[in-house]
């Protein structure tokens, strides 16, 4: 079969073919890119800003990084928490749905609605997750959400305040589904035991997750407060990004909240949105197998250039972590984490595994400014996996955890575009072909 569709394939490459040139002589947006390669504006909201570059005089020019929350500057945020690190998440999860900071009064009541829908359903542990093992977790985690589709009694209904319960239930359980999925997953695929631990509803999201993956359940206070920043700065990057504009445009033909979760897991999955973070330690795992964490910085940069040259890692040309659709001179979530992940290599004795990053990338940086004359600079990503291993979690969960924060992202947008747009999403694309006559088979 695999013969035969491949020359039905090849046949129709020819008759096909779409010439790049047809692209700007109709003015289509590759990717809802520009030329520039800014996107092309598709909404307006108030959730989140992404600030990577400005324009003066209708050009675009590179500029540092900044991440807003409701208006509020992600790094001001975490600046304002120091030394009451715990539920931070929890806090911009409020934010984000709201639109508001909550007080003190109003935070417990929020945190107490989420503890409280932490727990799955009656027996849905056993009949659907311990009894349905699967070896890839993310299409696992698709399918969860879509079952618990089957244990709302009044799913299809999309008004605002019903999708907004739906989705802080969601923002809940998936946490809790996403550990022990994992867990099944390794007792039944790679033959390890099977530790499933009961919910503490005392713990904050970040907790409950380091609770369960852990055999013992333990997990110091500093690793609780870097993941509970991962979480933070994974909450939301604007209504462009991939996934949340998916869940956007497969909620605007009304359908329910979980298909619309369900078809954003699946646009995160994919290694040029969700899944950059794993591409980025297998990349470099293999860099430090190859010279070293005690590399000197010829050797760092030999590394790069086969890369770069397509002759080292996956051969693809590129290096993963660093450069970004709209960021340019700094991207404000890797410098973030870049000091959460010293701290944390600090406790764990990896500083040494930690400064060869930051190497890699300095090194990584001069070269393609020096080949492209492009100003880039890490990414969320390249750190994040790094983060991800000091704190033991497996690399099967690293695209998981992307989904743990930003499922709230993907609930605000959902009701904002209820909200103001409120109309299905359809866009146009050009036909380019040729208009033929019907054969008949006989003269085919």
């Amino acid at each position: 079969m695999e013969n035969q569709i491949q020359d039905f394939f090849d046949k129709s490459l020819k008759e096909n073919d779409i010439k790049n040139e047809l692209y700007s002589t109709y003015s289509v947006k590759k990717g809802l890119r520009n030329e520039d390669g800014t996107g092309v504006l598709v909404g307006l909201t108030k959730i989140s800003d992404v600030v990577g570059y400005k324009k003066v005089n209708n050009k675009k020019e590179d500029d540092y990084g900044k991440l807003f929350y409701r208006g509020i500057n992600v790094k001001d945020f975490l600046d304002g928490h120091k030394g009451k690190r715990r539920h931070l998440f929890e806090e911009v999860c409020f934010l984000i749905l709201f639109g508001y900071l909550p007080n003190h009064e109003e935070f417990e009541r929020f945190k107490n609605i989420l503890s409280e829908n932490y727990e799955l359903p009656p027996h849905y542990l056993e009949a659907n997750i311990l009894g349905f093992p699967a070896r890839n977790l993310m299409n696992k985690l698709q399918q969860e959400v879509l079952m618990l589709y089957n244990y709302d009694k009044d799913a299809d209904n999309t008004a605002i305040k019903e999708t907004l319960e739906k989705g802080i239930n969601l923002i809940a359980k998936i946490p809790s589904i996403v550990c022990y999925t994992y867990q099944t997953k390794v007792h039944y695929f790679d033959d390890q035991s099977l530790f499933i631990h009961h919910i503490n509803k005392d713990y904050s999201i970040a907790e409950m997750i380091l609770s369960l993956l852990r055999d013992d359940g333990s997990f110091t206070e500093k690793e609780a407060e870097v993941l509970d920043i991962a979480l933070v700065l994974h909450a939301d990057h604007g209504g462009g990004n991939n996934s949340t504009f998916t869940n956007v445009v497969i909620s605007s033909t009304g359908t329910d909240i979980y298909s619309a979760i369900a078809g954003a897991i699946g646009s995160l999955k994919g290694p040029r949105h969700g899944g950059a973070n794993l591409a980025v330690k297998k990349q470099m795992e293999l860099a430090i197998k190859e010279i070293s964490v005690q590399a000197t910085d010829e050797q760092i940069r030999d590394v790069v250039c086969r890369i770069l040259d397509k002759n080292f890692n996956d051969n693809s040309g590129l290096i993963y972590g660093i450069g970004h659709a709209v960021y340019t001179l700094s991207d404000p979530r890797s410098e973030i984490l870049s000091q959460k992940c010293l701290e944390l290599a600090k406790e764990k004795g990896r500083v040494e595994e930690f400064e060869f990053y930051q190497k890699f990338a300095d090194i990584a940086i001069q070269e393609i400014y020096k080949r492209k004359g492009n100003r880039v600079s890490t990414n969320v990503d390249f750190y994040s996996g790094l983060v991800y291993d000091m704190l033991n979690i497996p690399s099967d969960l690293y695209t998981l955890l992307f989904v743990v924060g930003r499922t709230v992202g993907w609930i605000a947008h959902n009701i904002e575009n209820k909200l103001y747009s409120n109309r299905i999403i359809r866009p146009a694309t050009k036909y380019v072909g040729n208009i033929k006559e019907y054969k008949d088979m006989d003269e085919r």
